[in-house]
């Protein structure tokens, strides 16, 4: 009974943030980038894969509870039992919801105060963005590296104005790597070729200017390393602070040299990082006596289930990018409507308008949102 009435008190929502707080239509201006020349509709809308079927998990990557492992194979990630960590398969959900600012400012009011590091840059004819993430993500602490692309301009009055990405397909996947320290000591290391390279450890607390990333980037040709070098410097780094050999890039991730979220401010990270550092010692103390993840998931799972959904979500929150994500699809789709014909043929909007309403339903059937 303690642990569900302090359970209880711990999932209180995170309080307002300040009325007086910035805006999100006051985002950081992002580097205005050459436009791609190619058709819009062939160029932006729904080049990521549909939701793909579960990947096979191997025994070396699980947790040997096969119903846990699919529980959390279908959020989106596997497990590395050797360094007992959560990690992004190649084809979750989240490669169907490509990425914009908007995520980022949305992670401190859902509990996760992180880092951020976009370098954006320009790239045979396309807008590209590469990223870093490390921090809290409400019970679990990481860190990421994003890969996306075919970016385009969007403004959707009153919620959202800025540059909507599309995560990269297989043929443009990048071998990468990091060492995630906290204090200069190793928590994980991770390496893969990918478009989002994670790692999450369950339960560890840190805060975000107490982790380290030494990342190492493998480019295709000169070109694109050239290319991110131009919009990595331009997001505040000097030449002494990378090194390069061949096409591999090398830098430390520490401070963040771009603006941070305007969602992030002294006295909520405080607020949330309290919040998020007791779920943390919650965790550690309910479940003391297991010895393996399977062991202690059952523990929290009977003696918290509050807790043990907030465990199983592993930093992100699906109902919240796939509603985002329609609606940025519908700008995508209305852009693309506005661009061809008359906006006053009448039979030709109202022709467009069930295309769109059409496709965007096979889309949220597509991502399972009911």
């Amino acid at each position: 009974m303690l642990f569900r009435r302090r359970m209880r008190f711990s999932t209180q929502p995170i309080p307002q943030i300040p009325e007086n707080s910035q805006k999100t239509d006051l985002l950081t201006q992002q580097p205005e980038l050459i436009p791609p020349t190619d058709d819009l509709r062939q160029r932006l809308l729904f080049q990521e894969p549909t939701l793909p079927a579960l990947e096979a998990t191997t025994l070396l990557n699980s947790t040997g509870d096969e119903e846990l492992d699919k529980i959390i194979e279908i959020a989106g990630y596997a497990y590395d039992p050797i360094q007992d960590i959560f990690y992004s398969i190649l084809n979750p959900w989240q490669r169907n919801v490509g990425y914009c600012r908007l995520y980022d400012e949305a992670a401190a009011p859902l509990g996760m105060i992180i880092d951020c590091e976009p370098v954006y840059f320009n790239y045979d004819n396309r807008k590209w963005m590469i990223s870093f993430w490390k921090g809290q993500y409400d019970m679990v602490c990481g860190g990421e590296i994003g890969v996306y692309t075919s970016g385009i301009q969007l403004n959707i009055p009153e919620i959202f104005s800025g540059t909507f990405y599309n995560c990269v397909n297989d043929s443009e996947l990048l071998q990468m790597s990091y060492v995630l320290k906290k204090n200069g000591q190793i928590l994980f290391t991770r390496s893969d070729r990918h478009w989002w390279l994670t790692g999450f450890k369950l339960g560890e607390f840190a805060q975000p200017w107490e982790l380290t990333m030494d990342v190492e980037i493998i480019f295709p040709n000169k070109a694109m390393l050239n290319a991110f070098l131009d919009g990595f410097k331009k997001a505040g780094y000097a030449d002494f602070e990378y090194s390069i050999n061949g096409n591999t890039f090398n830098f430390t991730y520490n401070t963040p040299r771009t603006p941070q979220p305007t969602t992030r401010t002294p006295q909520t990270d405080r607020i949330i990082q309290e919040k998020n550092r007791f779920l943390c010692e919650l965790y550690q103390e309910i479940t003391r006596n297991g010895t393996t993840v399977p062991e202690k998931l059952k523990i929290l799972n009977e003696e918290a289930p509050e807790l043990y959904e907030k465990a199983l979500r592993i930093g992100s929150n699906q109902q919240f990018f796939q509603i985002f994500y329609v609606l940025i699809i519908s700008a995508m789709y209305l852009l693309a409507a506005f661009s061809e014909g008359s906006p006053n043929d009448k039979m030709y909007l109202s022709r467009k308008k069930s295309e769109i309403l059409n496709k965007l339903k096979q889309k949220i059937e597509a991502l399972g949102i009911r």
